[in-house]
């Protein structure tokens, strides 16, 4: 937490002192600035799940930048169980950890453990996902999120022919039957996603250039819980099912993510699609999973976007360094994410919508995959 200035100088006064008496290293004082540098101090992160490859790597990219500028790391999994990911909180609290790093699975589960945090003067920093109806939150780290859910709808309309990829009018006028599918209804971000995407589809949907056959487009009504494949699965069967008979055919998907894309696409392949007769529906997705870049590459699934992880470990560090040395971090949005409680200050980082076409431009030369992982 951050001190008044008189209180920053008293505290480095004392803690001086008592350095001196002790000969401890473990903290040192910057005695122009008056922040106290804790280094070698524990970070607490913990993850959702490693059901999913991106928070992996979210984890083991943070984890070795933290170490890179000393800090030691307590590195925990949760596999979207909320009374785990709230023990692993109540341990990392227990353990002293001097900051908190938190990818929540529930962002209004954990609301004991961020008072008991504060009450530890721990400070913590939402990752990718915003932590909701608590005070306790400092910051938060994440992509534009309501702009991914607008380049995912874009890329939806680029492949069906509606727009070019610069944007302007394309040649195909529709009408197009299209399905929409949302994230996981306990993440704040999935509404980001759904609102942002619906701000380009809805337009065309009231024109009639796309039509959702089944009538499903309320958030709560196509929001698949836990971001699960087979969750995703199970609806796309369910509507082809119900909705798709007499030779009506889907031509596209709004999906939010990639591992609820490759369940999607199951159900279409079991219903006869990606066949010459009938060719795979646009599907969209998210976070450039490498069975995704695969599948893209084989002309299944259309797009993804790819969002930098390594620049979102990077950004979540500073903040944390700048936390931890007395400082301000960095945010460039301090009006849009609030949490039920509070405007949180964020970082809000750039995405990028990737298909067949720039996938080696946007992952395999810029290091995010090596050719071979895509193959």
């Amino acid at each position: 937490m951050r001190l008044s200035r008189m209180g920053a100088v008293v505290s480095a006064a004392v803690l001086a002192t008592s350095l001196a008496a002790c000969g401890s290293s473990e903290k040192t004082v910057d005695k122009e600035a008056g922040a106290v540098d804790n280094k070698g101090a524990l970070i607490g992160v913990t993850m959702p799940t490693r059901s999913s490859e991106r928070w992996i790597s979210d984890g083991e990219n943070l984890q070795k930048q933290l170490e890179a500028l000393g800090y030691k790391v307590d590195l925990q999994y949760a596999e979207d169980k909320i009374p785990t990911q709230t023990q692993q909180l109540d341990n990392q609290i227990t353990k002293k950890a001097k900051l908190l790093i938190i990818a929540s699975i529930d962002g209004t589960a954990i609301t004991t453990q961020l008072e008991n945090a504060k009450a530890n003067k721990i400070p913590v920093i939402a990752y990718d996902r915003l932590i909701r109806n608590s005070p306790n939150v400092d910051y938060y780290a994440t992509f534009d999120n309501f702009k991914v859910g607008v380049q995912q709808a874009t890329s939806l309309l680029t492949g069906l022919k509606v727009l070019k990829a610069d944007g302007s009018a394309g040649d195909a006028k529709g009408p197009f039957n299209i399905e929409l599918f949302a994230g996981s209804p306990d993440d704040n971000n999935a509404t980001f996603f759904f609102n942002g995407a619906m701000s380009v589809l809805k337009p065309k949907i009231d024109d009639g250039t796309l039509v959702v056959k089944s009538k499903q487009t309320d958030f709560k009504t196509v929001a698949i819980l836990r971001w699960q494949a087979k969750t995703a699965q199970d609806r796309m069967e369910n509507l082809l099912t119900s909705t798709y008979r007499g030779g009506a055919k889907v031509d596209g998907v709004l999906s939010p993510y990639d591992g609820l894309s490759i369940g999607i696409l199951s159900a279409l392949k079991s219903n006869g699609y990606g066949t010459a007769a009938q060719p795979w529906p646009v599907v969209t997705g998210q976070d450039a999973e490498q069975a995704s870049v695969k599948s893209i590459k084989r002309n299944e699934q259309y797009s993804t976007i790819y969002k930098d992880t390594r620049e979102l470990a990077k950004t979540t560090v500073a903040m944390a360094d700048a936390v931890l040395k007395g400082q301000q971090p960095k945010t460039n949005n301090t009006t849009d994410y609030d949490n039920g409680v509070k405007v949180v200050p964020s970082m809000l980082l750039e995405s990028v919508i990737v298909d067949k076409e720039n996938y080696k431009k946007e992952l395999v030369d810029t290091g995010y995959y090596t050719e071979a992982q895509l193959s």
